[in-house]
């Protein structure tokens, strides 16, 4: 996978490390005087982790992949689950609470939550995108500037700290790139959404140093709801609900209790009574107009320098900056009934009462679509000196980031000058809501467009002081030691808030007091230690490496956390490996979660369902806010695999990792369920404390916190006060089975491959707290599939190359409907082809074209009838892509 990056794949140990190739003459070298690559997953230069596969995408993958995102490189991989932060249709179950309007896209690896990954770009963190930093995004790095992505689908706060539950994805950049590199792609999904991608590279190399410079354009069009059929809140036709809303154009009155729909083809003018149709209601299906994916265009440069100071003193310096623009229609968030008073030129009384009456009706085609426009804009650096003292390697360096994320939200209705216009008595200026479709003065409609402006940024400092090298040796090799220390600050901060909805003017609303910022202090040490190699001639220990490893944490905000990881490799002899690791790792509290401002305080009286009271009902107590002493949530992880590399079948690589991961303490708040406390008392006894003291409950009643939402006094009796407050509460666990197979042959004088990737899920055992029975949620409609797998074959001859890919994903159920359903497997294939000119010169020299088609047979998603709250559509846009088939040309010259 490594050809064309000037790299090369070699085992230490039994571990795949990829080293530089110095018999390369161009392209990717690596510069003079820089050591041995780092792998992820260790800090241990030189060799890969022990025990633990490694996942690397590298340039010539992403060529025959035909990747032209970041994203698309993560997203291909079995071990990532769809859900979360997305830059498609919002209203998803696992989009709750990401705060990712500005259409980013996250990392997700095992479903176990956005935050449960780490990304890194060059092995520093990059500062979060979404409002407070819930995700990491992904749709900054541009991906002709990426040399390769390394993936590790295994805990890792031993070595990188928090976020590392589920795994580490790290971005390795271009550093070295030798030449220039000029690339175009075009690409269209059969018409509906258009894809543009120009980049240029220049790289530069000198007897002490190099440098390089890249710059990347990319334009993706949206895609519309409108063109695929199945994304309706109207589902009859595929055999599901009519799930269409009551708000339309025309739209319905409602007065005395019943509905009267307003007919068609009129626009409110001498509209009776008599026209309206009693007891009927005009739906509108609220997909009309929408986006399922976003207008994108980015812009990015990355520049990248090395300079050897001394024969054992090397300067460096990256930067990253990227502006990203984003456009999307949206369903609407404005519906409401509307008030039509007495006075208003248009008004009809169905039932003669002449009282004011309800419209509930549709904006859409008096304001267009709301929408979202905005801007990310992302700016990262990091510069740092490497020294080399005989065989260790010194490293020090700092590292900025910032995030900037603003957007508008458009074409809302402002209530304020809806009221006014309703009011109006003049027909020429009044708000007509009785006609179909815009029936209303333009300046009038105008008038009532409001919106929404928001704005916030993340910044993230940190500095690192690092040292790994041999410590002495063993009769099988050296033991190496890794040590170091790192400082950062995060701090995320609200800069703009403001709304016109409501109000005649626009209002600077207040900002929320996000805490910081965030002060993380932390060392680690790894170790590791060959016990037994294949010159020792022990029997049945051709080769056993062990590896430690332990990094401790302080947390300005919340405290401290330590967590080790032991791994091992053993090869009891030639072209088999038994691996296997353990470990500890943790993700940091969020800061919306642990604020401690008075908007997030609350208490209240309320009743509830009681089957224990004589009267089926009691008064609890609701106490709801952030804990004041959240911590961590928690994992434990297990690993067991075994590598196959037979001698006698040379070509064949196979692997296969038993994985478990025992996620507890995790950050929750039961106070959605609040009417069901009492009833399932055994699901929320860690939250509940019967028969609280007078003297408790008194003081709750007294605290300018204290809500009075029921109108329950103060004497009444209170049979448990409840602790709905956000804290560590849930446990997940999941296990299962990843497996990696590749065999290598010739074919019709080329070189041929098969192989695939598949990753299958036992179970995802989930408790709402310690002391409700698991339910496992794997393989249902928000949740991840036991079963992915993507295959490929390829081969190439001479510059010719074809590579087929096909992606299966399992059958699965669907529990947001009643009764259940069972939604089928999805089957699509890519297909890759490419020319490389072969021409030793000529302006042919360095060409290569290429055509690739994903979702070669324009294979719909299967049919789920996904509905959630006010949500409904006919596809799961976390297990599946309604981006249909799309066939991309690139032209690549490298000069």
């Amino acid at each position: 996978m490594l050809r064309g990056s000037r790299l090369r794949v070699v085992f230490v140990g039994n571990t795949l490390v990829v080293q530089r190739d110095d018999t390369s003459q161009e392209g990717n070298a690596p510069a003079e005087g820089e050591g041995e690559i780092l792998v992820t997953g260790t800090r241990i230069r030189g060799s890969g982790p022990v025990g633990v596969p490694v996942i690397t995408v590298d340039r010539k993958a992403m060529a025959e992949n035909g990747f032209s995102t970041t994203q698309q490189i993560v997203q291909s991989i079995p071990q990532n689950f769809g859900g979360g932060a997305i830059e498609g249709m919002s209203g998803l179950i696992t989009g709750a609470g990401n705060g990712n309007v500005s259409r980013g896209v996250g990392v997700n690896l095992r479903g176990l939550g956005q935050g449960s990954t780490l990304v890194l770009i060059n092995g520093d963190r990059p500062p979060l995108g979404g409002f407070s930093g819930t995700f990491s995004d992904l749709s900054v790095i541009p991906a002709s500037a990426i040399e390769r992505v390394e993936i590790v689908p295994d805990g890792s706060s031993a070595i990188y700290g928090s976020d590392a539950v589920a795994g580490v994805v790290n971005v390795v950049t271009r550093n070295n790139f030798r030449g220039a590199e000029t690339s175009f792609r075009i690409g269209t999904a059969d018409g509906d959404a258009q894809e543009y991608q120009f980049s240029q590279l220049f790289g530069v190399k000198w007897s002490s140093g190099n440098a390089v410079i890249a710059y990347e354009f990319y334009r993706r069009d949206n895609l519309s709801a409108d063109d695929r059929p199945y994304i309706t809140d109207d589902l009859r036709p595929f055999g599901g609900g009519d799930y269409r809303g009551n708000y339309s154009s025309p739209g319905t009155i409602v007065a005395g209790g019943v509905n009267f729909a307003i007919p068609r083809g009129q626009f409110g003018n001498g509209l009776t009574a008599a026209q309206l149709t009693r007891g009927a209601i005009n739906r509108g299906d609220g997909w009309d107009g929408v986006d399922i994916l976003p207008q994108q265009q980015r812009h990015s440069l990355f520049v990248s320098l090395s300079q050897d100071l001394t024969s054992n003193l090397r300067f460096y310096a990256r930067g990253l900056a990227t502006w990203r623009k984003f456009d999307v229609a949206v369903r609407s968030g404005s519906d409401t009934r509307r008030t039509v008073p007495v006075t208003n030129p248009y008004y009809v009384d169905p039932i003669g009462t002449r009282l004011p009456i309800g419209v509930n009706y549709s904006f859409v085609r008096d304001l267009g679509n709301e929408r979202y426009r905005g801007d990310v804009q992302a700016y990262g650096g990091t510069a740092g000196l490497e020294l080399t003292l005989g065989e260790w390697s010194v490293d020090a360096h700092g590292t900025w980031g910032t995030q900037d994320e603003r957007y508008d939200y458009l074409n809302r209705v402002n209530s304020a000058r809806l009221a006014l216009a309703l009011a109006d008595t003049n027909p020429a200026t009044a708000y007509n809501l009785l006609g179909d479709g815009p029936s209303t003065n333009p300046a009038t409609i105008e008038s009532i467009r409001g919106y929404n402006k928001r704005r916030w940024d993340a910044e993230v400092w940190s500095t690192s002081v690092r040292a790994d090298g041999p410590l002495f040796a063993l009769p099988a090799g050296e033991v190496r030691l890794a040590v170091g220390g790192e400082y950062r600050e995060d701090r995320y901060r609200d800069r703009e808030n403001i709304s016109y909805t409501s109000t005649l003017a626009p209002r600077a609303n207040a900002l929320t007091p996000l805490p910081g910022p965030r002060i993380v202090k932390g060392a680690y040490a790894e170790l590791r230690i060959p016990v037994f190699a294949e010159g020792m001639a022990i029997p049945m220990f051709r080769r056993l490496d062990l590896s430690a490893a332990v990094r401790t944490e302080h947390y300005s905000d919340f405290g401290s956390t330590t967590n080790p990881k032991v791994s091992m490799a053993w090869e009891p002899f030639g072209g088999v490996t038994l691996r296997g690791s353990y470990g500890k790792s943790f993700r940091a509290p969020g800061v919306t979660e642990l604020r401690q401002d008075p908007d997030t305080f609350g208490q209240f009286a309320y009743p509830v369902v009681d089957p224990q009271s004589p009267t089926g009902m009691s008064n609890i107590m609701v106490i709801r806010g952030n804990d004041p002493d959240l911590g961590p949530e928690r994992a434990t992880t297990w690993t067991l695999g075994a590598d196959l590399k037979p001698t006698a079948l040379p070509g064949l690589r196979a692997g296969v990792t038993w994985f478990s991961v025992n996620y507890r303490d995790r950050i929750a708040s039961v106070a959605s369920s609040v009417t069901n406390y009492l009833i399932n008392r055994d699901i929320y006894a860690p939250i509940l404390t019967f028969n609280p003291s007078a003297a408790r409950i008194a003081e709750l009643f007294a605290s300018p916190y204290y809500l009075d939402l029921a109108g329950i006094p103060s004497t009444a009796p209170i049979v448990a006060i409840a602790d709905a407050r956000t804290r560590n509460l849930s446990i997940v666990k999941q296990s299962g089975l990843d497996f990696d197979l590749q065999y290598d042959f010739g074919l019709g004088g080329g070189n041929a491959t098969i192989g695939a990737n598949a990753t299958y899920i036992f179970g995802i055992n989930q408790q709402l707290t310690a002391t409700s029975a698991p339910v496992d949620v794997v393989d249902t409609v928000g949740n991840p599939i036991d079963l992915r797998v993507r295959g490929r074959a390829t081969w190439n001859k001479g510059g010719f190359g074809a590579a087929l890919f096909v992606n299966y994903a399992d059958g699965y159920r669907n529990l947001t409907v009643t009764p259940a359903q069972r939604v089928s497997s999805w089957t699509t294939f890519d297909l890759n082809l490419s020319y490389s000119f072969q021409q030793p010169s000529g302006p042919f020299k360095g060409l290569r074209v290429a055509l690739n088609a994903s979702n070669l047979f324009d294979s719909d998603p299967p049919y789920v009838s996904y509905v959630v709250g006010t949500l409904a559509v006919g596809f799961d846009g976390e297990n599946a892509n309604p981006m249909g088939r799309f066939v991309a040309l690139q032209v690549t010259k490298s000069w």
